[in-house]
């Protein structure tokens, strides 16, 4: 078992399981003492630790071991990713962690959803609580930060990335994700339900992004972020395999 803890963790400290982690384990699992679970604090790496003592209301662990391996993509990946509706979005985070994207960036356009300010904050929340579960559960030990909401012309003029991919089916689209090696920065910009509108598409070609698409095919929202990650890693993995 993987589980995330916001602490400080050291070879041989004893510590006290938070809360959450303590119920999961010992109350849903059912742990016993002398059982044995992974622990990562998002720092870097993660620890080996063993149940030591379960108390009415607490658990403790004592850690035994650290593995730097953090299980990260040898490039940094950032997913621009437009607003959309529902689990959309949650499906979005949820597998673009798990295929090791750096960070994901939100973004407003003229066609995605649009939040409340007052809703914003809960929505970061819950997105980030999706990231960790991504994260607890395939291994990577840098969690991607979900970046607030910004507008696309924002987002343009301040993006710095090496390769800047929007997903899109215009005249000059490239077809399939560019070849290794990739540089150490990459951008994959994606639209929402509705797609970028002709003048985004434009205002992206000219901040140096390159239209991109997988196939003939279009995808949905929820789909073309996870489709270029995957073909990226695929590119990556081939020549120069995963770094710690």
């Amino acid at each position: 078992m993987r589980f995330f803890v916001d602490m400080p963790l050291a070879v041989h400290d004893t510590i006290t399981l938070p809360d959450d982690v303590y119920h999961h384990w010992t109350k849903v699992l059912r742990a016993n003492i002398g059982d044995t679970a992974t622990l990562f604090n998002g720092q870097g790496g993660e620890y080996t630790v063993t149940l030591t003592r379960i108390d009415k209301k607490s658990a403790h662990v004592r850690i035994d071991d650290f593995n730097p391996a953090n299980r990260t993509l040898p490039y940094r990946v950032t997913l621009i990713q437009a607003m959309s509706k529902g689990e959309r979005m949650d499906y979005t985070i949820q597998k673009a962690c798990e295929l090791g994207v750096s960070a994901i960036q939100l973004i407003t356009t003229e066609r995605s959803e649009r939040l409340r300010y007052e809703r914003d904050n809960k929505k970061l929340i819950h997105w980030q609580k999706i990231a960790v579960s991504a994260c607890e559960q395939c291994g990577l030990n840098i969690i991607p930060a979900i970046l607030p909401p910004v507008t696309l012309s924002s987002y343009l003029a301040s993006c710095t990335d090496e390769l800047k991919i929007v997903m899109s089916l215009s005249d000059d689209t490239h077809r399939y994700i560019p070849k290794a090696p990739l540089p150490s920065t990459i951008g994959i910009l994606v639209g929402s339900e509705g797609g970028l509108s002709d003048d985004e598409i434009d205002a992206c070609h000219k901040h140096g992004f390159l239209s991109w698409t997988i196939g003939e095919r279009i995808l949905r929202t929820e789909t073309a972020g996870v489709v270029a990650l995957a073909g990226l890693q695929l590119a990556g993995l081939q020549v120069v395999g995963q770094v710690g």
